[in-house]
C-alpha cells in the first residue's frame, strides 16, 4: 500500500473497530489524524477491578504502521493485513520489532 492517505485511513478505521460495547468497561476510539496516531483505551466501570489501559495503539511513520500496544485477542496486525496492508509494512513495537533506520538527508 503506497498511498499515505489511504494507509492512514485504513489504520484509523481498523483501530476504531476495536471500540464498542464491552462488558463492565467502556472503550473510546481516539484518532489524531494530524499526528497519525490512533488508539482505543479501555476504562473499567466502577467498582474497578483493574486500571484503565490502552487496548490498541498504532501510528504511521515513514509509510510503516507501528503498533505500539495490542492487548486484544484479535491482533491488530492481522486485521491490517486483511485490509490490504502487507505484513512487511507493519512493525510490532510491543514485541520489540524496530523501524528500519532511515537514511540521513
Amino acid at each position: 500500500m503506497t498511498d499515505l492517505t489511504q494507509l492512514n485511513s485504513v489504520v484509523q478505521h481498523q483501530v476504531e473497530d476495536y471500540s464498542g460495547p464491552s462488558i463492565k468497561a467502556r472503550t473510546f476510539a481516539i484518532s489524531d489524524v494530524a499526528r497519525q496516531i490512533y488508539t482505543v483505551p479501555i476504562v473499567p466501570d466502577f467498582p474497578r477491578k483493574f486500571e484503565a489501559n490502552i487496548m490498541v495503539l498504532a501510528r504511521v511513520e515513514n509509510e510503516k504502521v507501528v503498533i505500539e500496544e495490542d492487548t486484544t485477542d484479535r491482533p491488530l496486525w492481522r486485521e491490517l493485513v486483511r485490509a490490504g496492508i502487507p505484513r512487511e509494512q507493519i512493525i510490532l513495537a510491543y514485541i520489540g520489532e524496530k523501524l528500519p533506520e532511515q537514511p540521513i538527508t
